[in-house]
């Protein structure tokens, strides 16, 4: 009986080693995979604060709650999709990564093109005097930002791990999941209350808070101003970079060979900083290829419906129009 509660007991423990050793495998490949979607992480909490100014402070860490919720249920959404295509259909992670990575060529260009042009969006009336109604829109739109950044996020994230066990690729996801809406909700709440913090110490009688109050307060159009900038120059550099390496592995070499052929030589050719300066290059030539893709696609988006208004134009003035017909 006691040899039997031995051979129990090493059993166990094997297991138990075992399991140990999982959990050290899926930590070492969560960090690798969350390290390769870095770059997304920030832009999606430079994209993510945007959704909830003009909202009275009260209401502004609920939205944000709200959105994190959203963020999650989104990511489990994609990690079972994900899962089942890494297993069933993996030749197609690479277009579906494409596609995303277009999307944030798009979106970077876009804006990218408001700065040059100096046409920006009309501004719409403050949101506090919108009422719920537009609360929710904007959860929702952020919700919908949201799937479109964590869907590049868990697939970035699954091809750093392909060759894993199934279970240990789930594991990371889940991990990689957890953890970055954690970081990304949790510095958005803070950013969009550092004016409130500000005002808080402002009023305190230590001179020294309120001088830093102050500052608070006077950073914060600084501070969400270079999260736009930080932003968009993330969504053309990673947008880019996706298009580059799919391009790559669909067969199409010449784009990745070409800036991987600089990148090395700058690295060989600069002692001691050559690796980061390598770096640079590939991340200048990606943000160039981001917007090249985004600007076609930004021509395309906004050449359509200048179409369609020309054809509206041609009809009599009393002549109903297509959408008058909903």
């Amino acid at each position: 009986m006691a040899a039997g509660l031995a051979a129990l007991l090493d059993d166990i423990a094997a297991i138990a080693k075992m399991a140990a050793a999982s959990v050290d495998d899926i930590s070492a490949a969560a960090g690798r995979a969350g390290a390769k979607a870095a770059a997304v992480v920030v832009d999606d909490a430079a994209v993510t604060p945007k959704y909830v100014q003009g909202f009275t402070p009260q209401r502004e860490l609920p939205m944000i709650w709200k959105i994190a919720q959203g963020s999650l249920l989104n990511k489990a959404i994609i990690i079972v999709l994900a899962l089942a295509l890494s297993a069933f259909l993996p030749q197609l992670l690479t277009p579906l990564l494409m596609i995303g990575g277009t999307y944030l060529a798009y979106e970077g260009t876009e804006k990218l093109w408001e700065w040059v042009s100096g046409h920006h969006p009309e501004q719409k009336a403050a949101a506090i005097e919108q009422g719920p109604d537009h609360e929710k829109k904007m959860v929702t739109g952020a919700i919908r930002t949201d799937f479109i950044l964590s869907a590049e996020i868990m697939v970035i994230s699954l091809k750093e791990v392909a060759d894993e066990a199934f279970w240990t690729r789930a594991g990371v996801l889940v991990v990689v999941g957890i953890a970055i809406t954690a970081i990304v909700y949790g510095v958005v709440g803070l950013i969009v209350k550092l004016d409130d913090i500000g005002l808080h110490m402002a009023a305190k009688p230590s001179e020294s808070s309120q001088r830093f109050g102050a500052l608070l307060v006077k950073a914060m159009p600084i501070i969400l101003k270079w999260l736009s900038i930080i932003g968009t120059i993330a969504m053309l550099w990673v947008g880019g970079h996706i298009l580059l390496v799919g391009f790559d592995e669909l067969g199409f070499h010449a784009p990745y060979g070409f800036v991987h052929a600089i990148e090395v030589a700058v690295a060989d050719a600069v002692p001691g900083v050559g690796g980061a300066l390598g770096w640079l290059v590939n991340t200048l030539f990606s943000a160039i290829m981001g917007v090249i893709i985004g600007a076609i696609v930004v021509t395309i988006i906004h050449f359509l419906p200048k179409r369609k208004s020309h054809a509206d134009e041609a009809l009599p003035a009393d002549a109903p129009r297509p959408q008058d017909s909903h």
